[in-house]
């Protein structure tokens, strides 16, 4: 039986945990998992090899130009979108055009999304997002950030913003957490999630095994479960 280190992006981290619980009991493989933003993750591999990393499409490129992922060993596990959501029972706000989501912004008392600096597709993006709008000033002022690797949505339930953004399965991972709606239209953008094998890696079969449950008819229920997309 090996032990697998395995780094994954908190993006898949709702349907991830209860897959690598159940790859632990039906293999008898031991899973050490690192949690954190696929960039925060890439920092860390780069100081020392992981078994297997589940990461957004970006990270595993950044890392296949390093020589660090194993030739043919990439495989698409899951897709998301950017979601907005309110703690459960609180009125939902209009967010079903551009124009929509600018006016529920500015009229948000806070908001709460990933710190960019954080390195969070979402979080980039958003910030990015709301300068294209026009508002990123006005909206500094009422922006709460979740810690490094957290989830924005958080924060909803201690009150501290409103309205959250996120990823959809990193906000549905937080119980209480209500989805809004995904961005409108061509607002929105689509993460790619995948998983490989790391080119040092001493337990490639077992890296190899873990992959393989995560591609199975039962796992691609336990990803749609959690509000992820499946190919």
């Amino acid at each position: 039986m090996a032990e697998l280190v395995v780094f994954s992006t908190i993006g898949v981290r709702s349907a991830a945990e209860q897959l690598f619980a159940q790859f632990e009991r039906t293999s008898g493989h031991k899973l050490a998992v690192t949690w954190g933003t696929a960039p925060m993750l890439v920092k860390r591999i780069e100081g020392g090899d992981a078994d297997v990393v589940v990461l957004s499409r970006a990270g595993i490129d950044a890392l296949r130009k390093q020589g660090k992922i194993a030739a043919g060993s990439v495989v698409t596990l899951a897709s998301s979108g950017i979601g907005v959501a309110v703690k459960a029972g609180a009125p939902k706000p209009d967010i079903s055009t551009p124009d929509a989501l600018k006016k529920t912004l500015l009229d948000a008392k806070s908001i709460a999304y990933s710190e960019p600096s954080a390195g969070g597709a979402s979080g980039v993006y958003f910030a990015k997002l709301l300068e294209r709008m026009g508002i990123a000033e006005q909206m500094k002022p009422k922006t709460k950030y979740p810690p490094p690797g957290g989830f924005s949505a958080n924060l909803l339930m201690t009150g501290e913003a409103e309205l959250a953004v996120q990823q959809k399965p990193e906000l549905l991972h937080v119980a209480g957490a209500e989805i809004v709606g995904l961005l409108p239209g061509d607002l929105n953008v689509v993460t790619e999630f995948a998983a490989a094998i790391m080119t040092g890696s001493k337990s490639g079969e077992a890296g190899k095994a873990l992959i393989k449950m995560l591609q199975s008819p039962e796992a691609i229920a336990v990803f749609r479960s959690k509000g992820l997309d499946t190919p």
